[in-house]
């Protein structure tokens, strides 16, 4: 069990691949100002969410 604070980086890559133009994966890592600007963006305009799911599958398991 993930302890307080802590994000599964599964279900962050999950948010990113289905709702990344809304900046989801964003606001649940606790990122409320990028959240913003993915969200008025749309992603960075799709080249953003490609390359936060690439760095959400880096990441260790819990972090």
């Amino acid at each position: 069990m993930p302890k307080t604070g802590e994000h599964n980086k599964w279900i962050a890559l999950a948010l990113c691949i289905l709702l990344g133009y809304l900046g989801l994966h964003r606001f649940y890592e606790g990122k409320i100002c990028t959240g913003i600007l993915w969200l008025c963006t749309g992603g960075l305009l799709g080249v953003g969410i490609v390359i936060d799911a690439i760095l959400i599958v880096m990441k260790p398991t819990n972090y």
